[in-house]
């Protein structure tokens, strides 16, 4: 099972969203069967092989196993990863576009630039997992704490700063062979584990 997969088709956003599939997936990050999680979830066997079979329709689940009892063959199932990111891409026409929005100081502007990394980063990753291949990324994740305004404002000028210089010295427009890479910073306040909850 991967660790994250990605959603880019509408259908299987809309199954995936639906409450009580949703709790399903959640539920088979371990293997089950129909009856297994009937027991769990409180439904009849046979709608929850309904949904079952609605999930795998969409490759949200997959069989592990089939077992013989009495007369009846038991699929055993598990989800295909242990969590699911929906990308942009599954909204079509209504997707974020951040060349579209107008305040690039904003936090919408941010938010539609995270919207394109999500879609980008989930369409090279099923790219990759059809052709056998790894994708080459690199990501940073920390946390600073600011004492001023004035120093968020100084730390934003240094770094911008130091990216610009970075980039100017290893973009290469001519480059035989080269590839384009997409390059984003960002920094926003950060959410505190109770304003999570």
């Amino acid at each position: 099972m991967i660790e994250v997969g990605v959603i880019e088709e509408a259908g299987a956003a809309e199954v995936a969203l639906d409450p009580i599939r949703a709790r399903l997936l959640g539920l088979l990050a371990e293997p089950h069967s129909a009856t297994s999680l009937a027991a769990v979830v409180g439904l009849p066997r046979q709608k929850v092989n309904y949904h079952l079979k609605t999930l795998e329709t969409h490759g949200l689940v997959e069989l592990v196993e089939e077992r013989r009892k009495g007369n009846v063959t038991e699929r055993v199932m598990r989800a295909t990863a242990a969590s699911f990111v929906i990308s942009p891409i599954a909204l079509s026409a209504v997707r974020p576009n951040p060349d579209r929005a107008p305040d690039r100081l904003s936090a919408r502007w941010l938010l539609a630039l995270a919207a394109r990394l999500v879609q980008e980063t989930g369409q090279l990753i099923t790219g990759a997992a059809r052709a056998g291949k790894p994708v080459a990324t690199f990501a940073l994740d920390g946390t600073v704490r600011f004492a001023s305004a004035a120093d968020r404002a100084a730390f934003t000028q240094e770094l911008t700063a130091a990216v610009a210089a970075l980039v100017g010295r290893y973009h290469d427009e001519q480059a035989p062979g080269g590839r384009d890479h997409r390059v984003i910073v960002a920094i926003h306040p950060k959410i505190s584990e109770t304003k999570e909850s």
